[in-house]
């Protein structure tokens, strides 16, 4: 009798697992079904044809999202894969976002740069960096001079403005005074960018267009004049406070870290990077500097040469599957010859060696990979809500930089590594400024005196206008600055529990093996992605 039951166990087992598939893939399409619902949601109704911010109208609709929330939460993840509760994570994170968004950042309310509506480049990450509005004009997705059918969606993105532009002075009650002055500029901005489409072909000869574009303008011409009046009433701080910079981390973009955890790893990096790039000086102190290039044909060059020595050595050296449209994204990025006197940090760097900022644009390889092989999971396929996205985008970009170096990018030319370390310490000193000021212990511009000060060489002191876009974003965004090294730390995390599991299984590490895993898996939070990697850091393990 024993032994018969003895031969059952396996046989019992089995059937268990089945039962427990059979389960998941009749309660996971449940998962699919909310997320479209709760994105439909997640779109406000309209106003005098924008979208309404009104703060009556999120009242009106929050008993509407709490419903939207408890089926989320009722759902039942028992014998789901790591990989489907991933999915669930992702959707509670986002609706973490919302709850978060309505309940203190409150971007339509403190934050004047949210009513920008026109956008004039593709971001770089799979959304704009920081709040936007729902009904943001991409100037860029348009090819001049337009279509009937383009022509009509840029007038229905255009009538847009106006409108929206009358209930920014309606909605935005908040006293962030950074927020406040800062976002001025953006809307300044747009005014000039609104007059540049009047240059483009066709569109002077096109009355109708003409009208709209005039509209938009003196629209938002209207409100930088309202702005600037009431800021001298704007006298609070602009930052979130340490507490819910902590929330939000771990909540929304799911990085397990609090605000004083991300101020002494940045600490660490910041003293690592300069140490580490003074002991490359000393190492390369008998090489000849790096020399700048100072002409546009010396930078095309230069260019053309670090493209194709970049994707050959990821190629050659088997750092990751190339795809075939990983050069074409690359090279539609490679800049162009910039006047001393008029380059920013990135640039500067790229006029000595554009190798380490094109390691990078893996960014693009990224956002190529969403566009030709989009993820089958539709709650991956798209961006992340709240730029839940940032430690995988940005902190994988910067990760790359160093371990392309390690491995041996800038063997030939050892003075490049320099950059490398130049361009950790430039992120690290600007995301440690960041964190100060959402503790409100610091201003905006004393933090980015931090941002300026504790980057080598001055070469943040040599164009303003970059120190005043990062800082401003980073205040409107929390965690976005600082995700590059905390980000960077958990993709190096990752690796490191990757390599650890081969190593005990007798396996071969293949560095390849590990970024092709992490590409695969879309553009979701590393801890995230660690998890379904690893089975290590997972949430519903109370790892974190």
């Amino acid at each position: 009798m024993a032994a018969n039951l003895q031969s059952l166990i396996p046989f019992l087992f089995a059937l268990a697992l089945l039962g427990q598939d059979a389960k998941a893939q009749a309660t996971y399409p449940e998962l699919t079904t909310l997320f479209k619902e709760w994105r439909a949601f997640e779109h406000p109704p309209l106003r005098e044809g924008a979208p309404d911010y009104t703060a009556e109208t999120f009242e009106k609709r929050w008993p509407e999202f709490t419903k939207l929330e408890a089926r989320l939460l009722a759902l039942d993840t028992a014998g789901w894969t790591v990989a489907q509760r991933v999915d669930w994570q992702i959707v509670r994170a986002e609706m973490n976002g919302y709850d978060f968004n309505q309940r203190v950042l409150q971007p339509w309310a403190r934050d004047p740069a949210f009513y920008k509506s026109l956008w004039t480049e593709r971001s770089d990450v799979p959304a704009h960096e920081g709040p936007t509005h729902h009904r943001t004009t991409e100037i860029w997705t348009y090819a001049f001079p337009l279509s009937p059918m383009e022509r009509e969606r840029l007038l229905a993105d255009l009538r847009v403005i106006p409108p929206l532009n009358a209930q920014a002075r309606r909605n935005l009650t908040g006293n962030a005074r950074d927020l406040w002055v800062a976002g001025i500029r953006d809307i300044r901005a747009q005014s000039a960018d609104l007059k540049d489409i009047l240059g483009q072909a066709g569109v002077k000869d096109d009355p109708g267009l003409v009208a709209a574009i005039q509209a938009a303008i003196t629209s938002t011409d209207e409100l930088a004049a309202w702005l600037e009046a009431e800021a001298k009433t704007k006298t609070g701080p602009s930052g979130i406070g340490k507490e819910n910079y902590t929330w939000y981390q771990q909540n929304v973009h799911l990085a397990p870290l609090t605000w004083d955890d991300e101020v002494m790893l940045l600490k660490r990096e910041l003293a690592r990077a300069w140490s580490a790039l003074k002991l490359e000086e000393h190492r390369n102190r008998k090489l000849p500097e790096l020399v700048a290039a100072d002409s546009p044909e010396v930078y095309a060059a230069l260019a053309e040469r670090s493209a194709q020595s970049l994707m050959n050595f990821l190629e050659q050296d088997e750092l990751v599957s190339v795809k075939d449209y990983f050069e074409p994204a690359l090279r539609e990025h490679l800049g162009q010859f910039v006047p001393e006197d008029r380059r920013h940090f990135f640039w500067i760097t790229a006029h000595y060696d554009p190798r380490p900022l094109y390691s990078h644009f893996y960014h693009w390889f990224e956002l190529a990979r969403m566009d030709n092989e989009p993820h089958p999971s539709e709650i991956r396929r798209g961006p992340l809500l709240y730029n839940i996205f940032d430690s995988r985008n940005e902190g994988l970009a910067t990760a790359v930089e160093e371990m392309f170096m390690q491995a041996g990018l800038y063997d030939d030319d050892p003075r490049v590594r320099e950059i490398v370390y130049i361009l950790i310490a430039q992120r690290a000193a600007r995301g440690l400024g960041s964190l100060y000021a959402h503790a409100n212990e610091m201003t905006m511009t004393e933090a980015g005196g931090i941002h300026s000060e504790y980057t080598p060489r001055g070469w943040m002191k040599t164009e303003k206008d970059l120190l005043i876009f990062e800082q401003h974003l980073y205040l409107r965004q929390p965690g976005y600055g600082t995700s590059y090294i905390t980000g960077k730390y958990l993709v190096e995390q990752a690796l490191a529990d990757f390599a650890r599991i081969k190593e005990a299984k007798g396996e071969p590490f293949r560095i390849r093996d590990f970024l092709d895993q992490l590409n695969a898996m879309g553009n979701i939070p590393v801890s995230l992605g660690r998890w379904e990697m690893t089975g290590m850091g997972g949430r519903d393990q109370g790892d974190w």
